[in-house]
């Protein structure tokens, strides 16, 4: 049984042949194929379109969602953009602004969110208030996303969205309260499991990520949730994996490499964990866990003179540097099987006088919400 949406194409479809040149069927037709995501004769109408009209706006407008929905972010900012002097609507700058930040461009993105696109357009709201916490603009961040959820406080996305913020600010509570009232959208879902696993349950932690994972798997922060969880639970093969992927997804989170390259020592592969080191290094030389990590690296490697030389680095970054004070501890004669035998010892052991034990040293690294 063909669905609703492709009975109405197909309708939709059947007027246009009779009558070919209508430029309202025209626009009706290609909206209808872009929503049942008909791409490519979504586009070939655009074409037909634009040889009846050159430049009309509302088939550029079409044109800009039909490359939106086929994730072509950059002929969608293209089309937006030529758009903008025909129609500088909220809608179409929040269009703009997303396909730009999509492609990396968030300094334009957040400059086109002014203030009537972000009062008018809860999406736009919510990019607005995300690109404010990239930037490291934590308090502007949370003054916009309050007013937000004042404008729009049902808005799943934008609540998931001011979850997350609050999780980075350690207000849990606020996080609590707004990832339980965007229910199952799955940055609210990845929430509850980061809280949960800030409260010391790792099942219940992995329960919430998988839900949250399984609605859309591009999710970063679900991912290394799920890795950490998974290393409390002494499966450092699991953490590894898991690692791996939010790392990956994260692209430049310096914390989730090195994470990722401690799971997979622990798990005893000191290659893979060396080349997560060396993503990390790629993304700031200057960060002491990075240099005390390899230092590790090359102190199992029996590279004493290699790793001697980053312990001194990381230590001059950071006289706290855990990873370089394990280093230390392989210098002075420590066995690298019962180094690694130690570490996993050591994963809810505390180390140290402030009670760090190896896990939440790693969680700190790549979710510094929880401690």
């Amino acid at each position: 049984m063909p669905t609703p949406d492709t009975s109405r194409l197909s309708r939709l479809q059947g007027y246009l042949a009779a009558d070919p040149e209508n430029r309202t069927l025209l626009l009706d037709t290609c909206q209808e194929a872009i929503n049942s995501g008909a791409h490519d004769l979504a586009e070939s109408l655009i074409q037909r379109l634009d040889a009846l009209a050159p430049g009309n706006a509302d088939a550029l407008h079409l044109a800009g969602l039909s490359a939106m929905y086929r994730r072509d972010f950059g002929q969608a900012a293209d089309r937006f953009a030529r758009l903008m002097p025909l129609a500088d609507t909220p809608a179409v700058r929040f269009n703009l602004a997303w396909s730009l930040a999509m492609q990396g461009d968030k300094p334009q993105a957040l400059a086109l969110l002014d203030g009537q696109t972000v009062e008018a357009v809860p999406a736009a709201a919510m990019l607005h208030m995300q690109l404010l916490h990239e930037a490291g603009e934590f308090d502007a961040a949370m003054t916009a996303g309050k007013a937000a959820m004042h404008r729009f406080p049902d808005d799943a996305g934008l609540l998931a969205a001011l979850a997350t913020l609050a999780l980075d600010l350690e207000d849990m509570d606020m996080a609590r309260q707004c990832a339980d009232k965007a229910g199952h959208h799955p940055e609210a879902l990845a929430a509850h499991g980061v809280i949960a696993l800030a409260d010391g349950d790792p099942v219940q932690a992995i329960q919430a990520f998988d839900h949250a994972l399984a609605i859309r798997a591009f999710n970063p922060r679900a991912w290394v949730g799920k890795g950490l969880a998974s290393l409390t639970q002494r499966d450092p093969a699991a953490a590894a994996d898991a690692i791996d992927r939010g790392a990956e997804q994260f692209s430049d989170h310096i914390g989730s490499w090195i994470a990722a390259g401690w799971a997979h020592y622990l798990a005893g592969d000191s290659d893979r964990a060396a080349l997560r080191f060396e993503r990390a290094l790629a993304i700031d030389p200057a960060f002491a866990e990075t240099q005390g990590s390899l230092a590790v690296i090359a102190a199992t490697r029996g590279d004493l003179d290699t790793a001697r030389r980053l312990v001194t680095t990381a230590l001059r970054l950071d006289r706290q540097c855990f990873s370089a004070a394990f280093a230390q501890i392989l210098l002075a004669g420590g066995n690298s099987d019962k180094a690694q035998a130690l570490l996993r010892q050591a994963l809810d052991t505390p180390i140290n006088d402030q009670g760090l034990t190896v896990a939440s040293y790693m969680t700190r690294l790549a979710l510094p919400t929880v401690h």
